[in-house]
């Protein structure tokens, strides 16, 4: 995939200006065997941070209702979107009908042995599979990475090869980091999918931004 953004107007720009993370940050040259992921959310946050798609800055989305917190570090890949492809790609996988995806960049969690002290920050990742999540009717994927050259998860090449007690914790928590009071959750995990699955929902997604965001290539600063 070309990056339109940021070669070479756009590199010249990021110099001045900060580069919005999710259409100013280039997903790498080897996605989506290696991916550049923007974290919103490490495993010390006690409120949920998201990105404000406006402005590119972090806001707080809400604190989670309880002790809970994500076991690896969480945010998106920039320059994808949760569109028609994606919601295809679900409803064939998951044999349901009339899903949509989400509408947003794909969301993606990287293991690592290091504590991270904040989000907003970039990482490099190789993903080893992901979860198969759908929110109400949309399609909401989470793309299971390991942080490039960690010790202790660095050599997975597979989700296969990832403990069971830590993809039960990140099922667990991805399905009720959405509870509200006086809310009721409407999410289910309907497969956890391997590695060339993952690469398939990046590749869909790096397919529906370019539907979707085709014109800011084109803008001409």
């Amino acid at each position: 995939m070309v990056d339109k953004l940021s070669d070479p107007i756009g590199r010249l720009m990021g110099l001045r200006y900060k580069s919005h993370p999710w259409h100013g940050v280039f997903l790498g040259k080897d996605a989506p065997e290696i991916v550049t992921s923007f974290i919103e959310v490490v495993s010390t946050d006690t409120v949920k941070y998201e990105i404000d798609k406006d402005s590119g800055y972090l806001r707080i989305d809400r604190p989670q209702k309880f002790s809970n917190v994500v076991p690896a570090l969480y945010g998106f890949l920039p320059q994808t979107f949760c569109g028609e492809e994606v919601g295809e790609y679900c409803m064939q996988k998951s044999g349901k009908k009339n899903i949509l995806g989400d509408g947003d960049p794909l969301d993606i969690c990287v293991l690592t042995e290091k504590t991270i002290a904040h989000g907003d920050i970039l990482v490099n990742a190789r993903p080893i599979g992901g979860f198969r999540m759908i929110d109400g009717k949309e399609a909401d994927d989470k793309i299971i990475a390991v942080l490039s050259n960690d010790v202790v998860y660095g050599h997975m090449k597979d989700i296969s090869e990832c403990p069971d007690i830590v993809i039960k914790r990140l099922e667990h928590y991805f399905l009720t980091y959405k509870d509200m009071p006086g809310m009721e959750s409407n999410t289910e995990v309907t497969h956890t999918y391997g590695v060339q699955e993952a690469y398939e929902v990046i590749r869909r997604s790096m397919r529906d931004y370019q539907k979707k965001f085709d014109n800011l290539g084109k803008l001409g600063f």
